[in-house]
């Protein structure tokens, strides 16, 4: 069996980059400036432009109502995100194979990857910290990576007391890997949040492949 080709995105170009990493097989990332654009942008245009072929074939002036609804609620979701440190969004989509009753169950699932400040201290212990001082963590690992060391977690939230409208009311499952970065002043948390509770572990391994290939460092070399 061949390997899977690794096809280089054009932000591995961007000189602002603080972090490189692979995407995973299934994912597609949200292009939040384009999605975040400042209204008369030129990007906001562009976005316009994008999504006039999907409102035009709406069946009807209350479908195009419902897309633009659903489009605006996606980027206030998008901006809150944004607010908390929130630099890549992704949605994940895969077949659930293993399913018991035969059927072909879409499983759906967001990652993320969000910088936090922290208190200057050894990478090893903000990593620590960072699941220590919250209650709620389970299945915590202390890993070495390619990038130093990391923590891999995971939290189960149960569904919340007042349905929230276009969401499933089901338990959700976050795992979450904390990876203090070089200068030990911040860190990236990477999170993969699912309502596939009953797949954490392939959710996981899913996780763990991303953060084997995070780095800090130009993995290309060039900038020595």
């Amino acid at each position: 069996m061949s390997a899977a080709p690794v096809v280089l995105h054009e932000s591995v170009e961007d000189p602002q980059a603080e972090l490189w990493f692979a995407e995973p097989p299934g994912f597609v990332s949200l292009p939040l400036d384009a999605l975040l654009a400042e209204p008369g942008s030129s990007a906001a245009e562009a976005l316009r432009v994008a999504s006039a072929p999907l409102l035009d074939a709406a069946p009807g002036e209350l479908a195009r109502q419902r897309v633009v609804a659903q489009l605006a609620q996606g980027q206030q979701m998008l901006s809150a995100l944004c607010r908390f440190g929130t630099v890549y969004c992704a949605i994940g989509l895969h077949r659930d194979d293993v399913d018991s009753s035969g059927a072909v169950t879409p499983l759906l699932s967001l990652l993320t990857i969000t910088w936090h400040d922290t208190n200057v201290a050894p990478r090893t212990v903000t990593a620590a910290r960072a699941v220590t001082s919250v209650s709620g963590h389970t299945n915590v690992a202390r890993v070495d990576l390619p990038c130093g060391p990391g923590v891999l977690s995971e939290t189960t939230s149960p569904p919340p007391p007042t349905p929230v409208p276009g969401l499933p009311p089901l338990p959700l499952l976050q795992v979450h890997a904390h990876l203090p970065h070089p200068d030990c002043k911040r860190m990236a948390v990477l999170a993969l949040s699912t309502v596939a509770v009953a797949r954490r572990g392939e959710y996981r391994g899913i996780l763990r492949q991303v953060v084997e290939t995070v780095r800090f460092e130009d993995p290309m070399g060039r900038r020595a």
